[in-house]
């Protein structure tokens, strides 16, 4: 070295020795230049500038580092992989990639990381240090690029456009999820099925559909659900809170997609149709459980007596004939039902009401099965069929009423008598039969009136 002083400054390299201390944070420095240069970071000095850009900065070397963006220089390469750098600790942080070396450790469970900066941001999560603040809002962050993208927020700045539409957003990630509509890639695939999905979110949350995972749950009834929008439009079940409206008829709806369902009452619109009979239904689950009809399809099964539904309120109002449970009761005479539509028939019994009509004879009945049944009168239609001589009948009770010629089942037998019958109403005839005559020949034998009966 020229001078002693320049050894002097030398050896501390060796010795480690920082001898200048800064008052403000009490940041140790080796030389007092070196100070005098912190120090400015405090006063916000900032006295190397550049021409070019206008942007200044406190330490001449940080100018220097800057200036290579302007050129486009980027001295440092890698020598694994050809890539360049414009700072030399750059280049040493890339390095790791291909060491596999994460030096920096997190005292605290001890997760490693290749960057020193990484850990940091790492530590925030046990300290729960949120040092970066928005001055409009003043929401906390961990991490300073998120602080930058949550400020496009109030700025309403939307720098990442796609190049196929047009469409800007506010985050890169967001602009790269959105290019994947264009592309149709979808690079997520889960595990278990193999479904693909274009953003990790997506993914993530169909996972759940295999784990069973349900991480959100509401404050109020301890409900668990495994998406975040489910748990917020639960929530709203406890708040009474219904903010979408329908602009025809005022109706409120506490879920946008049940407003839109709601919607096509109104505008008659049916988007959903079925691909083998071409009928068209307004709700997508409405059609799923049409598809049904066509390929017999009966997923739900009662844990009772095994028989099988292809609509889970089908299984629920079967479940009743095994518990006995009937929660409709009609305030007029008390009686019970399993079902409302049962209730709502019964109750014309009281009402008098028959609110199904005719539109050929315009008779009218309590039920709309009664009146689909009369119509048949006029249509001819007969669409149940014998399966021995092929005869129809408009009725399933007739049919099966038919089917015991062939059988020879007369399940009505009288107890007078040793007579049976395949049809109630001749049962009732016989009864009839019986009475009569006792009434007016006492003196007939029962033999008698049971060939009569016969006959």
């Amino acid at each position: 070295f020229p001078f002693l002083s320049k050894l002097k400054i030398h050896l501390k390299i060796h010795t480690g020795e920082k001898l200048y201390s800064c008052s403000e944070c009490g940041k140790c420095f080796k030389t007092s230049t070196a100070l005098k240069v912190h120090l400015g970071t405090h006063r916000g000095e900032k006295r190397f500038s550049r021409s070019d850009c206008g942007k200044s900065f406190s330490h001449r070397d940080t100018l220097k580092r800057h200036e290579r963006t302007h050129k486009g220089e980027k001295p440092y390469s890698c020598s694994d992989c050809g890539k360049s750098f414009t700072r030399p600790s750059h280049l040493k942080q890339h390095e790791h990639i291909h060491t596999g070396e994460k030096p920096y450790s997190c005292s605290d469970c001890g997760a490693s990381f290749s960057r020193r900066n990484t850990l940091n941001r790492h530590e925030h999560i046990h300290t729960g240090e949120k040092p970066y603040s928005c001055s409009d809002c003043g929401a906390s962050f961990s991490r300073r690029n998120t602080l930058n993208r949550h400020e496009h927020i109030h700025t309403g700045e939307k720098p990442y456009s796609c190049s196929d539409c047009g469409a800007s957003f506010s985050h890169r990630k967001t602009l790269k999820c959105h290019e994947h509509i264009h592309t149709g890639e979808k690079p997520y695939s889960c595990s278990d099925c193999g479904k693909s999905f274009s953003r990790p979110s997506h993914l993530k949350q169909h996972e759940r559909i295999h784990t069973g995972e349900k991480p959100y749950s509401c404050s109020d009834c301890g409900k668990s659900f495994s998406q975040r929008g489910t748990l917020k439009h639960h929530e709203r079940i406890h708040k009474g809170e219904k903010p979408y409206s329908c602009s025809d008829c005022g109706a409120s709806f506490s879920q946008l997609g049940t407003l839109k369902q709601h919607e096509r009452i109104h505008t008659g619109e049916k988007p959903y149709f079925c691909s083998d009979c071409g009928k068209s239904f307004s709700q997508l689950g409405t059609l799923k459980q049409h598809e049904r009809i066509h390929t017999g399809e009966k997923p739900y099964s009662c844990s009772d007596c095994g028989k099988s539904f292809s609509r889970p309120c089908t299984l629920q109002k079967h479940k009743r004939i095994h518990t006995g449970e009937k929660p409709y009761s009609c305030y007029d005479c008390g009686a019970s039902f399993s079902r409302p539509d049962t209730l709502k028939q019964h109750d014309c019994i009281h009402t008098g009401e028959k609110p199904y009509s005719c539109s050929d004879c315009v008779k009218c009945f309590k039920t709309s099965t009664e009146l689909k049944v009369h119509q048949r009168t006029h249509t001819g239609e007969k669409p149940y069929s014998c399966s021995d001589c092929g005869k129809s009948f408009s009725q399933p009770g007739t049919l099966k009423q038919h089917e015991r010629i062939h059988t020879g089942e007369k399940p009505y037998s009288f107890s007078d008598c040793r007579a049976s019958f395949s049809r109630p109403d001749t049962l009732k005839r016989s009864e009839h039969i019986h009475t009569l005559e006792r009434s007016l020949t006492p003196a007939l034998t029962v033999e008698s009136v049971s060939l009569e009966c016969a006959i």
